[in-house]
């Protein structure tokens, strides 16, 4: 789920590559199990990288 834009690469710097399903054009109740994902990633990658997360 992108733009399809190329990304300047910074050596030394680490990258993600998230492939979510896009939802655009569909209703709420697709876009949901989307949001929950990126969530859910984003937590996990806040815990990877030790940073505290309010709740």
């Amino acid at each position: 789920m992108g733009c399809g834009d190329a990304c300047p690469i910074f050596p030394g710097k680490r990258y993600e590559e998230w492939v979510l399903e896009d939802p655009a054009g569909l209703g709420i109740e697709a876009v949901r199990p989307v949001r929950d994902e990126i969530e859910r990633r984003i937590r996990a990658l806040l815990a990877e990288l030790q940073v505290p997360v309010r709740q």
